[in-house]
């Protein structure tokens, strides 16, 4: 292996905890760097008590370690990101850390903000020239959350600051890095997910799911945590433990949310939490509110992967049969099996003119981001998906179905997320959403209401 200068190697390894093999370096130019005490190995599992701890995740519930003797204890819950073994150190960088580069303007985004997007942006603004620890950014599904960032981002590049964009899922890392890209096309860009080529990000700004942040320390002055709200986040301790680790001691964390869980919520109103609020989308035109429709024969259509008739009459129906048709499907199984028979539903009654024209995607599929993209190029007209759209993606036109909406996966904040796909462009800011179900839940009576609470706020 060639030998790398200090400073690349600084750049590669500076705010990191990283295991040994992720360290892209020979095992001379390694131990040279040991033994100048320029790498510094620290434990990975530490004895607490009545248990263990994690060094990189925070995981200290004993029924996720196990172990083949003493000497191999290793972390079950983040050992999709490598297994962590108590024999084996984590290491970080201790030479010099890297100098970023001051951009005095570094946003080319020419772009206008709407008034209520220029509000929360100067919010962000004075934030991160306060030096404020926290800044929670409430805004409506479509209110354009990205594009109120780029004022924020251009005063942190301003300071020579590095930046991370940090999101629950692959899905909206792919959509980001090239609008981000676009808008600071002078400043270097990585993104990282499972599977990206890029496996240590040596760039000013990162944009990565919220795993990889597992693998950072004191790496960040400005942190920005898109959809809080979002599974795995809010249900996964280590990644919040990852989330302020990843931050330098002087640093910022902006949180974005369009469905704020009553954790957040309840900080708000007690004062504890800094926030603003954006009832409206960018173009200014309110939420569309679902309609609920009864299946009576939902559960007997779910078992034999038959489309209830009340979906097939809505399809049949629609105001706007122009508008490409998103339909949510809870779980991976019924996805799949449904595929096949709405296709011949599809080609049957002219809706679709070839069967390559419908097709679905999931956590599993390995063509979904493909699929994706030829679903946004109109090259495919009806897209079946599970929940993993059901947030961070934009498609200009669509209509939305959510099939058994009162399935345990879609909670009031999912129902809220997957009604907010729909109108989001100015050419056709409204659009029909459906939920059919075989019986009204808590979650869809409150996702109804918070849309004509957010509407009413809104001035509609």
């Amino acid at each position: 292996m060639k030998a790398l200068h200090l400073d690349t190697i600084a750049l590669l390894l500076s705010g990191k905890l990283l295991l040994r093999k992720e360290i892209p370096l020979d095992d001379r130019q390694f131990h040279t760097l040991l033994n100048h005490r320029l790498i510094t190995p620290v434990p990975s599992i530490v004895r607490e008590r009545f248990t263990w701890k994690c060094q990189r995740c925070g995981n200290r519930h004993r029924f996720l370690f196990s172990s083949l003797d003493k000497a191999s204890i290793y972390c079950r819950k983040c050992i999709e990101m490598g297994k962590v073994i108590k024999s084996e150190c984590l290491y970080i960088w201790s030479g010099a850390i890297p100098t970023w580069k001051k951009y005095e303007a570094a946003c080319s985004w020419n772009g206008e903000l709407t008034l209520a997007q220029a509000k929360a942006a100067e919010r962000i603004v004075q934030t991160i020239q306060k030096r404020e620890s926290t800044l929670l950014i409430w805004a409506v599904c479509g209110a354009g959350k990205t594009e109120m960032l780029f004022p924020g981002m251009e005063e942190a590049l301003r300071y020579g600051m590095r930046i991370c964009i940090a999101t629950p899922r692959t899905d909206v890392v792919l959509e980001l890095k090239p609008r981000i890209k676009k808008a600071f096309s002078t400043v270097p860009i990585d993104a990282l997910y499972g599977g990206s080529k890029v496996k240590l990000a040596t760039a000013q700004v990162v944009i990565c799911t919220t795993h990889q942040l597992l693998r950072f320390q004191h790496a960040f002055d400005l942190i920005i945590i898109d959809e809080i709200d979002a599974f795995p986040y809010h249900k996964d301790p280590s990644l919040a433990f990852a989330a302020k680790r990843a931050k330098k001691l002087n640093s910022t964390t902006i949180y974005l949310t369009a469905t704020p869980r009553l954790k957040f919520r309840l900080q708000m109103a007690t004062k504890q939490l800094s926030y603003t609020f954006v009832p409206i989308r960018f173009h200014g035109y309110p939420l569309p509110i679902p309609k609920l429709k009864l299946c009576r024969s939902l559960r007997k259509n779910l078992q034999y992967s038959t489309p209830p008739p009340a979906l097939l009459h809505w399809i049949q129906q629609r105001e706007n049969k122009g508008r490409q048709l998103l339909i949510f499907l809870p779980t991976v199984e019924i996805t799949r099996k449904f595929e096949k028979s709405l296709t011949t539903f599809f080609l049957k009654h002219g809706i679709i003119i070839m069967p390559s024209a419908l097709s679905c995607v999931h956590a599993q599929d390995e063509d979904r981001n493909w699929k994706i993209k030829q679903f946004r190029e109109k090259e495919i007209q009806v897209l079946l998906t599970t929940t993993i759209l059901e947030r961070g993606v934009t498609f200009p036109a669509v209509d939305v179905a959510v099939l058994d909406a009162g399935h345990e996966v879609f909670d009031e904040a999912a129902l809220v997320q997957i009604a907010g796909r729909a109108g989001r462009s100015f050419d056709d800011p409204t659009g029909e959403i459906i939920f059919f179900h075989d019986g009204k839940t808590i979650a869809m009576i409150k996702a109804v209401e918070m849309i004509k609470e957010m509407n009413k706020q809104g001035g509609f």
